[in-house]
């Protein structure tokens, strides 16, 4: 995990993404305990709260549970709900505007194809 976080969005969604980064990349897996608020804290150097607000809202969409005077785990399942969630996501953000812009240019669905090809070949 790097230390420093960027102005595109609120800190506290910028460590729940990294603890959903950690579990989609499987650095965590089920039932690993995530790092506590206090070594979050201290690594980051940030308020309780901002770390807090990540934390429960992981909680609040079953990723993580807690086990009371223990720590906090990654849920089963947690994986494949961010991956459903990510995937809905991408959709949304980047491929229907991307195929509507397509449309707009006058791009066939082949050539959109053959560009997308393209593109992951320069990896």
């Amino acid at each position: 995990m790097g230390q420093s976080f960027n102005d595109s969005k609120p800190i506290f969604l910028q460590i729940k993404d990294r603890i959903e980064d950690q579990i989609v990349n499987d650095q965590l897996k089920v039932n690993d305990q995530i790092p506590s608020t206090t070594q979050l804290v201290t690594f980051y150097k940030i308020n309780h709260l901002t770390v807090a607000k990540g934390i429960n809202l992981l909680v609040d969409a079953g990723v993580i549970y807690k086990k009371r005077g223990v720590g906090m785990f990654v849920a089963e399942g947690a994986k494949e709900l961010l991956i459903e969630q990510r995937k809905k996501s991408f959709v949304d953000q980047f491929m229907l505007p991307m195929i509507q812009e397509a449309q707009k240019l006058g791009i066939s669905e082949s050539e959109l194809t053959n560009l997308i090809k393209q593109l992951k070949g320069r990896e």
